[in-house]
């Protein structure tokens, strides 16, 4: 029995010189593993009799359960002190000040988006939205684009599958199909008034949102925001389009003292049609003219193909890209700044 105190002192004392995990399993195979100093004692009880067997096996069995218990204490003593060492790594001073989660802001295209929907809210004109992925008729036919309009061609237009080849579906390059879709439910609305030979409700509308087109620098994007506007009615004249886009910008810049051109261009859509200058009085882009949005006089087969009849009805329509106008009312010099997602430049718009 001397031999059995021998080896439990002897396992007790190995397993407290172990300090890791791997040293105490390496300790523990020489007691406990196959070739281990208790299971060589059971392989010599075989020589032994039947009563020999019986004292030495209960006391060998004791000294194994001496040994296991030794073998539990230590892994639980190098367990907890694993745990107060991680916890005195990592402890937290609770008298310091809490930290406070960063926060979030519009983006500065989204506030600009905000800022011109008020505007024209003001004016008495509504919010239309409608598909990103449109069909040929909306995004060109309607708007009386020919068919032979360099705009139609694969270099300027993500056209995806969906369509027919001769109908066929693409992501938006401007928002103007929402003149079309917004105007044809507009007509529907009031269709009974005006069969009766009756007037209706002029249309006021704007179309902010996404749109899309192959290109792709420092001032232009795949993906850009734009703003159609258009005014229907009766009496609506390029007067009013000079008035309201001359209100806008003032008031969207903050300065009364802005100027504005209109220059003589083409657009399908619109006949006459006008190319829309700024031109600041102060600040570093003082003296410069800046090209801001394309308008005109909404073209009569446009009229027509809202289901009006442009003999009666008149209007105007503009586009306008709001990432442009974004840039000059921040100062931003480069449009890829605005879709990196770099959380130093987006924080400042805060």
């Amino acid at each position: 029995m001397n031999e059995l105190n021998i080896v439990v002192d002897s396992a007790k004392a190995a397993f407290g010189q172990a300090l890791t995990p791997a040293d105490l399993e390496n300790a523990k195979a020489l007691y406990l593993g196959k070739s281990g100093r208790i299971t060589e004692l059971m392989k010599g009880m075989a020589a032994l009799s039947v009563d020999e067997k019986k004292t030495l096996g209960a006391a060998i069995n004791l000294a194994k359960q001496a040994i296991e218990a030794a073998l539990n204490n230590r892994r639980q003593a190098l367990a907890d002190a694993e745990l107060q060492a991680q916890l005195q790594a990592e402890a937290l001073d609770v008298t310091l000040p809490g930290r406070q989660r960063g926060q979030g802001g519009l983006h500065p295209v989204s506030l600009t988006m905000e800022r011109i929907e008020a505007i024209f809210g003001s004016m008495g004109f509504e919010v239309a939205q409608g598909p990103e992925i449109e069909s040929d008729w909306f995004n060109f036919t309607a708007l009386n684009t020919p068919e032979d309009h360099p705009a139609r061609s694969m270099h300027d237009t993500f056209y995806v599958e969906g369509g027919s080849e001769t109908a066929p579906n693409l992501l938006r390059t401007h928002t103007s199909p929402m003149q079309i879709r917004h105007a044809v439910q507009h007509v529907k609305r009031y269709r009974a008034r005006l069969d009766a030979g009756q007037s209706m409700p002029e249309i006021r509308v704007i179309a902010p949102g996404r749109t899309y087109r192959v290109d792709s620098d420092a001032t232009h994007s795949p993906m850009f925001h734009q703003c159609e506007g258009l005014w229907v009615g009766e009496n609506v004249s390029f007067k009013d389009l000079k008035y309201v886009f001359t209100d806008l910008c003032r008031t969207f810049f903050e300065s009364n003292d802005l100027v504005l051109r209109f220059r003589p261009s083409f657009f399908p859509f619109t006949e006459p049609s006008a190319e829309i200058d700024i031109q600041f009085q102060a600040g570093t882009l003082a003296g410069r003219w800046l090209e801001v949005a394309g308008s005109g006089q909404v073209h009569p087969n446009v009229i027509r193909n809202m289901g009006l009849d442009p003999e009666k009805y008149i209007g105007f329509a503009f586009g306008m890209g709001m990432d442009r106008l974004t840039m000059l009312r921040y100062g931003v010099n480069d449009l890829r700044l605005f879709f990196d997602g770099d959380i130093r430049f987006l924080s400042q718009f805060q």
